[in-house]
């Protein structure tokens, strides 16, 4: 059985590869929580109006795997109503990016603040590239 796939357009991704862009968000994440907590000694915490929160290996990946699949979901349904979902979600993807930039801005010191913007931008710089290459076509 052979596909047909018209010039300039791919077959869609399956779930497949989805599942595997959200786990490799979390990867991306942990990596730069290890490499700033554990390897440099960076104490990875926030202050919230004077309680300071620990970020921890589990907090990391749960978030990391929350938002991945949040952005899947959105990403599914914005292709069951629109030609453009790719690049819909893609503008909506870095639109959230910038928002969730002023998170870490309650690091509990300037290494923690870099260190957690790191992991945002680590997160969307594989979570967006890989989730968009998923996008099918309606039609």
């Amino acid at each position: 059985m052979s596909t047909t796939v018209r010039a300039g357009s791919r077959p869609r991704s399956g779930p497949r590869d989805r599942m595997l862009a959200v786990a490799a968000t979390a990867v991306a994440t942990l990596t730069v929580w290890a490499v700033a907590g554990p390897l440099a000694g960076v104490r990875l915490a926030v202050d919230s109006g004077g309680d300071v929160y620990r970020v921890g290996p589990a907090e990391v990946v749960v978030v990391s795997l929350l938002v991945g699949l949040a952005a899947w979901a959105l990403l599914a349904v914005l292709e069951r109503f629109s030609r453009r979902a790719r690049g819909i979600w893609t503008a909506i993807a870095l639109a959230v990016l910038v928002l969730s930039l002023a998170g870490p801005l309650g690091g509990a010191t300037t290494t923690a603040t870099v260190s957690l913007m790191c992991m945002h931008l680590a997160a969307a710089a594989v979570l967006i590239p890989l989730l968009a290459r998923t996008a099918g076509r309606l039609g």
